[in-house]
């Protein structure tokens, strides 16, 4: 969804102050936690006894989205989406952002209230106030800061270091649909490169290309949890591909685990866009990232509570450190897990 190129204005006309003015004028406050937002030096937020989580994403053009084929409306409310994924991996429910701009001359005015209409979007969604922020310049491409606080009642927040030997490890949804729809984008894309005219073929992946453009953080599983009477003892969101977030669990618990490839939970479109690139679909569940499902661990007592819910999968379970933290294939094998996610720095 470009924006409207015969009215772009030009930033320099309205300048920064104008800028903010006209991407924030339609703030609604929801949260009465809120006491301000936008309009001071500084948010004010009163969370009385409540436990705060604060979390920061940075994404960058040209490293972590590409506008040929990302839609600036999909990039803002994407933006929001992976921070607030990260306030649901500590069992908090997220309340307020900030968000935060550095944008080169190519951008129009109306380019950006195109992207704020995705980041508003996902406040109306998610039912989140947007308290702050800060605009500059860049000499090249977008850049988006986004910082999430969430609240969570004293002794509730969920860290990654709580793991015990013989939990579960559970997934919620289904894994390796963000990075199918990456590849399938990536594919048109260099197509488009050669031969612009020729229409994308992107026809019955509407799933896996949601997942890519469009993901949701699992904000539902809070209520999921405290419907089961279950809270995990430990649980980290899948933004890096499920080998780095298992290791990542162990590392800090200082665990072993063992997950079973037949157990991970995949969509058939994730299936059939691997068999039509030929790639393995489970090296896409494994390393690719970006599906912001949560991956939790919990007793083997609530085995029971959980066992029946569709939202939950159990692909493993906690061992000793000593054991590692291994993927035992369909045929019995066992191959010790690797981080080979997203890494920004390679």
């Amino acid at each position: 969804m470009a924006a409207n190129k015969s009215k772009a204005t030009p930033i320099s006309d309205i300048g920064e102050f104008g800028l903010i003015e006209r991407l924030t004028d339609k703030i609604k406050l929801r949260n009465p936690s809120t006491l301000k937002g936008i309009g001071d030096d500084a948010a004010v937020l009163d969370f009385k006894d409540k436990e705060v989580v604060v979390t920061t994403d940075l994404l960058t053009e040209g490293i972590h989205f590409n506008l040929m084929y990302v839609p600036l409306k999909h990039l803002g409310y994407k933006a929001v989406v992976a921070n607030l994924s990260d306030v649901v991996a500590m069992n908090a429910t997220p309340r307020q952002i900030t968000v935060s701009l550095a944008i080169s001359s190519k951008f129009s005015v109306e380019a950006l209230e195109e992207l704020y209409e995705g980041i508003y979007l996902a406040c109306d969604t998610y039912g989140i106030d947007l308290v702050g922020g800060d605009t500059t310049s860049s000499l090249t491409g977008l850049t988006i800061s986004i910082t999430a606080i969430g609240e969570a009642e004293k002794g509730s927040v969920v860290y990654r270091s709580g793991a015990q030997k013989n939990d579960l490890i559970c997934v919620s949804g289904d894994l390796g649909g963000a990075y199918m729809g990456l590849q399938l984008l990536e594919r048109e894309n260099e197509v488009f490169k050669v031969n612009p005219k020729l229409q994308p073929k992107l026809e019955g992946y509407n799933y896996i290309l949601g997942r890519q453009l469009k993901p949701e953080a699992r904000v539902d599983m809070l209520k999921i949890f405290n419907n089961l009477g279950v809270k995990p003892n430990s649980m980290i969101d899948i933004s890096d591909g499920l080998s780095s977030e298992v290791i990542h669990i162990c590392k800090q618990s200082k665990t072993g685990a063992k997950i079973y490839e037949g157990k991970i939970p995949m969509d058939n479109e994730v299936k059939a866009m691997g068999n039509e690139l030929n790639i393995n679909p489970i090296v896409a569940a494994l390393n690719g990232g970006e599906d912001y499902e949560l991956l939790f661990t919990v007793s083997l007592n609530d085995h029971e509570k959980i066992r029946n819910n569709p939202d939950i999968t159990v692909i493993g379970h906690i061992v000793d450190a000593s054991e590692g933290t291994m993927l035992v294939t369909t045929g019995g094998s066992e191959i010790e897990l690797t981080a080979q996610g997203w890494n920004p720095l390679k």
